[in-house]
């Protein structure tokens, strides 16, 4: 019986790790929000399936000038984004590599690059409804957008909302909308 270990045992065994961790952490966070009452969630005002508008005045985003947020933004973006990419492309150069694995890390490489499509184009049209500047983070989790207003109206929210919902699968109560001053 050889026990040789090659990289891909290790790169496997460091997953299953990882993803044993993710379980337990779930898990942990999941007993924690059995505070959460089915009668406390009726009770709440909020309208699930709205759009999250979040408040200009919220001390967190206290101070912060609307074009450098957006001008940083962009670069932080566009840096993780070539980042993945040279990741993805340095394993694929990876000749040892499993052919299962290859073809995994193209579907990865094809959702990066339909990530970013969607997200100029929500980007164009919400620009296009009159609006200065706005970044839209997608994943298949939810939407943010952060966009630079002077005052957000609700028909605006609704329009925004409208934008994302026709372009992407997520459903309402997962796109949360930030406005910059």
């Amino acid at each position: 019986m050889n026990m040789v270990i090659r990289k891909k045992h290790i790169i496997l065994a460091s997953l299953v790790v990882g993803l044993g961790l993710a379980v337990y952490v779930n898990y942990q966070f999941a007993q924690a929000d059995n505070a959460l009452t089915p009668t406390a969630a009726l009770e709440s005002d909020k309208n699930y399936g709205d759009a999250q508008l979040v408040d200009s005045n919220d001390p967190a985003l206290a101070g912060v000038d609307g074009e450098a947020y957006f001008a940083e933004a962009k670069v932080t973006r566009q840096r993780s984004r070539d980042e993945s990419v040279e990741t993805l492309k340095n394993m694929l150069a990876d000749a040892e590599i499993d052919p299962d694995l290859k073809a995994e890390m193209v579907l990865k490489a094809t959702e990066i690059s339909q990530s970013i499509e969607t997200e100029g184009k929500i980007e164009n049209l919400i620009k296009a409804k009159g609006f200065e500047d706005c970044m839209v983070y997608y994943d298949t989790e939810g939407v943010d957008v952060v966009v630079k207003t002077e005052g957000l109206e609700a028909d605006q929210v609704a329009q925004m909302k409208d934008i994302i919902l026709k372009e992407t699968s997520i459903p309402a109560e997962n796109i949360s909308i930030v406005e910059i001053n």
